[in-house]
């Protein structure tokens, strides 16, 4: 089992780990997943996010490489930007979504999944053997932490030299943090501003303790779940696997209309479910799985649910059928044996 470097700060902390994708990861803190929730969408909070992949691609040919095997475009990502892309497999399904980073003209830095990693870096390795380019694992180079919330910027801002007010989204600086050289990208995975902070995992203790010290709420991987869900981003594993066709979904605009690997296929298959968020009537989890119904007739499965931290509502993403997928429409979902109504909406769920 695979720790981060934060991992006894973490049972100092009083954390809940559980292990995660072969990585011993704090689900929650004594605070709890709804407190930590609220801290992010309120003020700030702070996550350990270093079990996620970090693969430098590398080479005279690394943009034509990573044109061909990822469904963005990086031709359009100009130095220190980043971008939301997929990983394409042969079947037009998808091997992982990632981020990817421009560090120099043909130098990337991409952030697969955790549970993902060795089969992104498997495939990416056998396709780079036809370019000029090369891939390697820094997963274990660089810590990450993710600093989150509309309180971010502010805290922050006290300890950096930069003006994170000219910082856009999605875009990046190498900077000092309390003297510790860190990347501070404009990213996250929460719904609200934030900072992905890479740094040497000698320097993680020190960076957590300022930020956390200076009014930061310590967060774990529930809250983080919570916080993705309420915003209406996926997860593989749950609304993503390998057979998901992003054309089905609302990230049908990261797919290029250029060459790339599995084109053919992608473009080839039809759409009979879309992925789509819905709002329950009443409260219960609607659980991976869960039965979506039309007129008692099977139409879908949930693939995420929760209650909502903020709205106390209980809301869900699922596979739908295309032809019951406009928002408004009404279906039920079946928990625990009983039926419950809901609604066909569009995140976010707050």
């Amino acid at each position: 089992m695979k720790t981060t470097p934060l991992f006894d700060l973490h049972k100092q902390l009083g954390a809940r780990m559980v292990d995660f994708s072969n990585w011993q990861m704090p689900l929650q803190y004594p605070t709890g997943i709804n407190q930590e929730h609220m801290a992010v969408r309120t003020n700030v909070g702070l996550f350990d996010v270093s079990h996620m992949g970090q693969l430098r691609i590398i080479g005279h040919q690394a943009t034509e490489f990573l044109q061909y095997n990822t469904l963005n475009d990086p031709t359009s990502l100009k130095v220190g930007r980043g971008q939301y892309s997929m990983i394409p497999n042969q079947r037009g399904g998808l091997v992982d979504d990632i981020y990817l980073y421009r560090d120099k003209l043909d130098n990337y830095l991409m952030i697969p999944n955790a549970g993902n990693t060795t089969k992104v870096k498997h495939q990416l390795k056998l396709q780079a053997e036809k370019y000029d380019c090369h891939v390697v694992d820094e997963t274990e180079t660089w810590a990450l932490l993710a600093l989150q919330g509309p309180g971010s910027a502010v805290l922050l801002d006290r300890f950096v030299e930069n003006d994170l007010t000219m910082l856009r989204k999605n875009s990046y600086v190498e900077t000092t943090l309390s003297g510790c050289p860190a990347r501070l990208a404009r990213t996250g995975y929460t719904g609200e501003d934030g900072f992905e902070i890479f740094c040497r995992p000698t320097d993680a203790y020190i960076i957590w303790s300022l930020l956390t010290e200076a009014g930061a709420t310590p967060c774990g991987l529930g809250a983080r779940d919570t916080l993705r869900l309420e915003a209406g981003f996926p997860l593989f594993g749950n609304e993503f696997t390998g057979d998901t066709n992003p054309l089905c979904t609302s990230y049908a605009w990261v797919v290029k209309d250029k060459p790339f690997y599995g084109r053919k296929a992608m473009w080839g298959t039809k759409c009979l479910k879309v992925l789509r968020g819905i709002k329950l009537h009443r409260r219960g989890i609607a659980r991976h799985g869960y039965r979506i119904l039309k007129n008692d007739q099977e139409i879908g499965e949930v693939t995420s649910g929760t209650i909502s931290p903020m709205t106390r509502e209980s809301i869900a993403l699922g596979w739908v059928e295309t032809e019951h997928s406009n928002d408004g429409t009404s279906l039920a979902i079946e928990i625990r044996g009983q039926r419950v109504d809901a609604t066909i909406t569009t995140p976010p769920f707050f």
